[in-house]
């Protein structure tokens, strides 16, 4: 590591720059130091961690099982830790950012709570800071993917922009003016749990009819199950595929024999994408962006997901035909965009901590000058201590 991150100060200078650099993220990236950062991005499964340069070019990348949730939030965050001190060994890393499956506070500092980890008010900022030496964004992981895909990847220059990632459930997050909005708590873009169908099926949340439940992998292998499981003759194909063992059917699976012409594949593609599209024209009417961006796992599935969905929304769209119709568009940066808008948005917070440690670095050296002349009778002067200001 560094000189400077040897000598990094730790206290209340970082949090007041991280509330206030939200504020300053359209100008900042722009003007941001040109300086490899490390993207974490941490789901249920899996914690990956790379270094970043300032075009967003991924320099290395490493990946590893996420610990076991009924684990102490310590052990991941010793993971994290890990990669991170790895990665430090051969890059220059100047600063952190983190992108959690999971609800952040508006100070990007608390993991206020995560499905997939033990993580309830999680102070995890400031514990990997500590630990580290170096500046630690935290935000949540819909958030980093999207200003990934708008400063690196298919948002680019769009002035508002809405991502919608498809996984095991729906995550989103909204971009206007080159900045993300989080909210007054922090937890804004939860699209999926927008309730679309009065006391329909049970979502993990407690609610019924949740957006997710219509709409993502697990409403596509859930319906992709029970068809199988009733023995219906229209997915005898998935039914030979897995030998007649129900529960190997996967979203991945369905997607393969959808492109490969499987009819009932393509028509559980046609019936999400369709919910899909319900949804977007909803959040079109809300939020009227110029461009929604589809990401996740399930967005794999291209024009199979994706052209039902525009379909279903022009269809549903308030005031079609009299106003314009905002793109959409699936994401470039794939399951790396998370990780790479970590990075980016960490880079963010360096600028400050870089003057700020530079500034330590040339005290220090300033007093080992005067220490040494000195012990070597050159100098009758005292030698300022590294606080001191110069005079």
């Amino acid at each position: 590591m560094s000189t400077y991150r040897d000598l990094a100060h730790r206290g209340s200078a970082r949090g007041t720059v991280l509330r206030t650099v939200g504020t300053r993220e359209r100008r900042s990236h722009l003007t941001a130091p040109r300086v490899p950062t490390v993207g974490i991005d941490i789901g249920g499964t899996k914690v990956m961690a790379g270094v970043v340069d300032a075009d967003g070019n991924i320099l290395e990348k490493l990946r590893t099982e996420t610990p076991d949730k009924s684990k102490s939030p310590k052990v991941v965050e010793d993971t994290i830790v890990e990669l991170v001190l790895d990665l430090s060994d051969r890059h220059d890393v100047h600063a952190v950012g983190i992108g959690a499956a999971g609800w952040v506070d508006a100070e990007r500092a608390t993991v206020l709570f995560a499905p997939h980890l033990a993580w309830r008010n999680e102070p995890l900022r400031d514990a990997l800071q500590g630990r580290l030496a170096v500046p630690v964004m935290v935000d949540n992981d819909a958030n980093t993917a999207a200003w990934a895909e708008w400063r690196f990847g298919a948002g680019r220059g769009e002035d508002h922009l809405v991502m919608i990632t498809l996984g095991t459930g729906i995550g989103g997050a909204i971009l206007e003016g080159g900045q993300v909005k989080r909210g007054r708590y922090g937890v804004a873009g939860e699209f999926g749990h927008m309730q679309v169908v009065p006391g329909g099926h049970r979502c993990p949340c407690g609610n019924r009819g949740c957006w997710e439940q219509y709409s993502s992998g697990n409403a596509l292998v859930r319906e992709a199950r029970e068809l199988a499981a009733a023995d219906s003759p229209v997915a005898h194909g998935i039914i030979e595929r897995v030998k007649g063992n129900v529960p190997e059917i996967t979203g991945p699976l369905i997607t393969e024999l959808a492109r490969e012409g499987d009819a009932m594949c393509i028509e559980l593609f046609q019936d999400i994408g369709q919910w899909l599209g319900v949804g977007i024209a909803n959040l079109a009417a809300a939020l009227d962006p110029s461009c929604f961006v589809i990401g996740g796992g399930v967005s794999a599935a291209d024009d199979l997901l994706i052209g039902p969905a525009r379909d279903a929304f022009r269809r549903h769209l308030t005031g079609r035909g009299y106003r314009p119709e905002a793109r959409i568009t699936r994401a470039q940066l794939g399951p790396e965009a998370g990780m790479v808008g970590a990075a980016d948005l960490a880079r963010l917070v360096a600028r400050r901590f870089r003057r700020a440690n530079r500034r330590r670095v040339e005290r220090y050296e300033r007093y080992e000058r005067y220490a040494q002349a000195l012990r070597n009778g050159t100098s009758g002067r005292t030698p300022r201590t590294p606080e001191d200001p110069p005079s």
